[in-house]
């Protein structure tokens, strides 16, 4: 990646520039049996159509706060990118009564209903597929974000000194999440373009947010992204390490 990255939607356009075909983000949700591969370039065109459907349909503008009720799942880690892109703050687990709009998967649709915003709804079901019938109340982001544009460009320049991440009750600027990811990433036993993490850990915290986002992406690696790891068991674990070539586990 490149020195001058100061926010997340730095990295990404820098990882696309790169190497646009390997692979960024591979999710697995152990519960389902569901496996989802995105490359940079897949990945990239999610953000962008996201993003689009932030600023452009949602109205939403840098400073704004997104309340994203979502689990470790590559779902989310697009979302995240697509606030950064945009300059909203996404407010990991946040208080939908507190925030601008809110993003939130089925198992928490009724906490969302506090917000007096827009409301987005993910179904998470395989390949981003929509809900049967969308929630009352709830645009249905699988209904909505195909028809968006494939390329993205801010309304305003994203300033990387703003507030860009909330998670377990800390605040932290664009910058601060580039170089914060950037530091963490030898001890997660990143080293660069190559290396592959294994992160089952949930994105309620820093540690799961970077292991499962912005360290790999800090640095040219890619992730490994498990929900339900539990149900996977030592064996089946050790399978999939060694399967997809994992270098590294947390």
């Amino acid at each position: 990646m490149n020195a001058t990255d100061r926010t997340p939607a730095d990295l990404l356009r820098s990882a696309l520039a790169a190497d646009p075909a390997r692979p960024l983000v591979t999710f697995y949700d152990d519960a389902t049996g569901e496996r989802v591969e995105l490359s940079v370039a897949t990945f990239a065109n999610w953000v962008a159509k996201t993003a689009n459907l932030l600023q452009g349909e949602l109205s939403a503008e840098p400073g704004d706060r997104l309340a994203l009720l979502l689990p470790a799942h590559w779902q989310t880690a697009v979302w995240l990118l697509a606030c950064s892109s945009v300059g909203v703050v996404a407010d990991v687990g946040g208080d939908p009564a507190a925030a601008d709009l809110v993003v939130t998967g089925p198992d928490t649709l009724e906490a969302a209903r506090a917000c007096s915003g827009e409301r987005i709804a993910l179904a998470l079901r395989p390949l981003g597929g929509r809900f049967p019938q969308t929630p009352a109340g709830f645009t249905d982001y699988a209904v909505e974000v195909p028809g968006q544009g494939d390329r993205f460009a801010p309304y305003a320049v994203v300033d990387p000194e703003e507030p860009a991440l909330v998670v377990a009750g800390a605040e932290y600027t664009g910058a601060e999440v580039v170089e914060r990811a950037r530091s963490g990433a030898p001890s997660l036993g990143l080293t660069g373009p190559g290396s592959r993490i294994l992160s089952g850990l949930a994105y309620d915290t820093w540690e799961g947010l970077s292991a499962g986002l912005y360290a790999p992406l800090s640095t040219g690696a890619s992730v490994v992204l498990c929900r339900h790891l539990e149900r996977l068991g030592e064996e089946g674990l050790a399978k999939r390490v060694e399967s997809e070539r994992v270098t590294a586990v947390r």
